[in-house]
C-alpha cells in the first residue's frame, strides 16, 4: 500500500500538471524541494527559481495535449521513497518526448508523502 500511495502523488502531479493547477502541483512539493527540469539547466533550488522557470516556458512552443508516467520501479526505505519512471510528453503535433524521471519523496509527522526531489533527463 505505501508504494501505491507514493506512486499516487507522484501521478497526482502530472494530473495537476496536465490541468495547468500550479497551486495542486505546489501542495505536492516540499518547500524546499529541488528540481532538475529537463528544460532548465540548473538545479532549482527554491519555489521562486521554479516560478521563473515555469514562466520562462515559451507559450507559441509545440503544444503538449498530454504527460503519462508509467513504467514505475518504486522503492520505499521507512520515511523516504524513490520513484523511477519514464514521462511520455505528447504534443500537437511531432513525436512524444520520453523523459526519464528520478522522483525522492519523504513521510512527514503528519503522515503526507511530499515530493523532495525530482530528477528530470530527455537523454
Amino acid at each position: 500500500m505505501t508504494r501505491q500511495a507514493v506512486w499516487a502523488v507522484v501521478t497526482n502531479m502530472y494530473d495537476a500538471y496536465a490541468r495547468g493547477d500550479r497551486a495542486g502541483i505546489d501542495r505536492l512539493l516540499h518547500p524546499e524541494a529541488t528540481i532538475f527540469d529537463s528544460e532548465a539547466p540548473d538545479l532549482i533550488t527554491s519555489r521562486t527559481q521554479l516560478d521563473k522557470v515555469r514562466d520562462a516556458r515559451p507559450a507559441d512552443g509545440p503544444k503538449e495535449t498530454g504527460v503519462t508516467p508509467y513504467d514505475e520501479v518504486v522503492d520505499v526505505w521507512g520515511d523516504t521513497a524513490l520513484a523511477r519512471y519514464l514521462l511520455r510528453v505528447d504534443y500537437e503535433t511531432g513525436k512524444p518526448e520520453i523523459v526519464r524521471t528520478t522522483t525522492v519523496l519523504r513521510r512527514f509527522a503528519s503522515g503526507e508523502w511530499l515530493i523532495v526531489h525530482v530528477h528530470e533527463n530527455t537523454r
